[in-house]
């Protein structure tokens, strides 16, 4: 297995948005600010985007991002 080493510290709010991505990723809003820290970290990627504003864009944990949650025992 590939070894993944994390450039900074993740905060509670990130934390909590993979947790949320694993369990329930219909819940997560587009607007949520810690997305976008997720995807540039490569731990979240969108699926399925929408131009339409009625619409929320679809998104779900990479390999990378299931990796940070079992090295956390929550998978």
């Amino acid at each position: 297995m590939r070894s993944i080493i994390m450039p900074r510290l993740l905060s509670p709010h990130e934390l909590a948005t993979l947790l949320l991505l694993m369990h329930a990723p219909a819940q997560v809003e587009g607007g949520n600010p810690y997305l976008e820290a997720l995807r540039s970290e490569s731990l979240v990627e969108v699926v399925a985007f929408t131009a339409n504003a009625d619409e929320k864009n679809q998104y779900r944990l990479t390999a990378e991002g299931n990796a940070v949650l079992r090295r956390l025992g929550a998978v």
